[in-house]
């Protein structure tokens, strides 16, 4: 799970079943009506402080967002596919201090989705897990509580009523921990009032700590009717608290930001072992991929004559393509920092201070624009209806495809990007295209033509970070110093 850095902005998500009252509970929060959180099923909502109130749609394919009201989400949207997420900003006091993220119901995640979650949840800080009294935690939910227990991610939970109320409460009943009990018959003492509220909450707690024991810290909240104040100060006391550690994590000037720094005497054959590095790194993760696209082949055919079917198998396999999209970037990122680590370090004979290597990664990143190989790499890969892939270059490309962004990114490489274009959401929902013959064929090429183009754009990644990468140690070398 991504671990939060100190300039990625505060945020919750909100996640949990569907007909919990999430939206409601928001809206509470936010002082809003619930309509106006409405966005088409499988996309993202973040809603963030601005002092102009607008909403934007973006939707992968296009270069701008989309101005999108909460009517038309309402009324099926008109674009021609679904946006990966929605932006509401809005003046309220609440959003200075995190942003709202709501995501889809744990119930429609999938393998994919709970991994785009624990993305979000790692780089934002803070999970609200959303439960109505009449529910109980699946096995998918526990698992996915299990992965965030392990996290630096703090975790609250509100309970709502459920279809029928608060919970009946036995004749007979004692809530440990609550100090509400029932006198036993008999025993001359009249029997104190026992809350179906309070008996509610300890219930869903118990249940949640015999299958999550790590989150027994986790503070409980019930809401009924949008009335969270607790829960409201509790998210901002939580923000404030975080806001100071992040703050508190990075100095001011990191070692090795400044000076001159030498080169080693004798650095070796540096060159061609970056060079092997880099082809055995792009090799590694070729086959990591490979193997990714076969597991999402199967989930991809299993929902396709088990599951969501022909009309649902697009916002599937785009939600398949976004979890790949970041794993794929994370291993080019990290096999940049590998190239960079080592090579470097041979050169200038010792490990890399933290202002040093952010200096190769600047010098890199400009290398890479002074070249025109930066504009090259940033392009979205789209997933068109014939079941081809084709490129979307620009600036704004790539900026749709996040359903939850962070803070702008400082590696080298610009990230992986691939969706589904609007044509293969037209394609699949007509009612002549319902064969799920015809449809497992086209994901098994479309997945292939997807696994040919990740080969090739991975590999002419690592080589265009190679040759700047042996530029920039090649000046080091001649000159005695890092000019970086």
């Amino acid at each position: 799970m991504t671990e939060p850095g100190p300039e990625e902005p505060l945020a919750v998500v909100a996640v949990g079943p569907a007909g919990a009252g999430r939206p409601e509970v928001l809206a509470g929060l936010l002082r809003l009506e619930p309509a106006m959180l409405t966005v088409p099923a499988g996309s993202w909502l973040v809603v963030r402080h601005s002092r102009v109130p607008t909403r934007a749609a973006h939707v992968p394919g296009y270069r701008q967002p989309h101005s999108y009201g909460a009517d038309r989400f309402a009324a099926g949207p008109a674009l021609a596919r679904p946006p990966r997420r929605v932006e509401l900003s809005l003046p309220e006091p609440l959003l200075r201090h995190f942003r709202l993220v709501d995501t889809p119901d744990t119930g429609a995640l999938g393998v994919a989705g709970a991994r785009l979650l624990l993305d979000a949840a790692g780089r934002s800080g803070a999970v609200l897990f959303v439960i109505a009294a009449d529910q109980a935690f699946t096995a998918g939910e526990l698992s996915l509580l299990a992965e965030l227990a392990r996290a630096r991610v703090e975790v609250f939970f509100a309970v709502t009523p459920g279809s029928a109320g608060w919970a009946p409460v036995p004749e007979a009943a004692t809530t440990e921990g609550t100090g509400a009990s029932v006198a036993p018959v008999g025993s001359g003492t009249a029997a104190a009032p026992v809350d179906p509220v309070a008996v509610t909450v300890e219930a869903h707690r118990v249940a949640l700590l015999a299958a999550v024991p790590a989150l027994a810290r986790a503070r409980w909240f019930p809401v009924a009717d949008g009335d969270g104040a607790d829960l409201r100060r509790a998210l901002v006391g939580w923000a404030a608290d975080e806001g100071l550690r992040r703050a508190s994590v990075e100095p001011p000037v990191q070692p090795g930001a400044h000076g001159r720094v030498p080169v080693a005497a004798d650095p070796g054959d540096w060159s061609e072992r970056l060079d092997r590095q880099a082809r055995s790194c792009a090799q590694r993760i070729r086959q990591h991929l490979a193997l990714e696209l076969a597991n999402t082949h199967l989930r991809v055919v299993q929902e396709i004559v088990h599951g969501v079917g022909c009309a649902g198998m697009p916002q599937l396999l785009d939600r398949e393509m976004e979890a790949l999209s970041l794993l794929a970037t994370a291993q080019c990122d990290h096999a940049v920092g590998r190239l960079v680590e080592e090579a470097a370090g041979r050169v200038l004979g010792a490990p890399l201070s933290e202002g040093v290597r952010r200096r190769l990664f600047f010098a890199l990143r400009w290398g890479l624009a002074e070249h025109g190989s930066g504009p090259e790499l940033d392009r979205v890969l789209l997933v068109t209806s014939t079941g081809g892939v084709a490129g979307l270059t620009g600036a704004g490309a790539s900026d749709a495809l996040a359903s939850c962004p962070g803070v702008e990114r400082a590696e080298v490489l610009p990230p992986v990007a691939v969706a589904l274009s609007g044509g293969c959401w037209q394609h699949w929902r007509s009612p002549g295209n319902h064969d799920p013959n015809a449809a497992r064929a086209w994901a098994q090429r479309a997945l292939r033509e997807v696994e040919l183009e990740l080969s090739r754009e991975v590999s002419r990644r690592l080589d265009v970070v190679r040759l700047s990468l042996d530029g920039v140690l090649a000046d080091a070398v001649d000159h005695g110093i890092l000019l970086a």
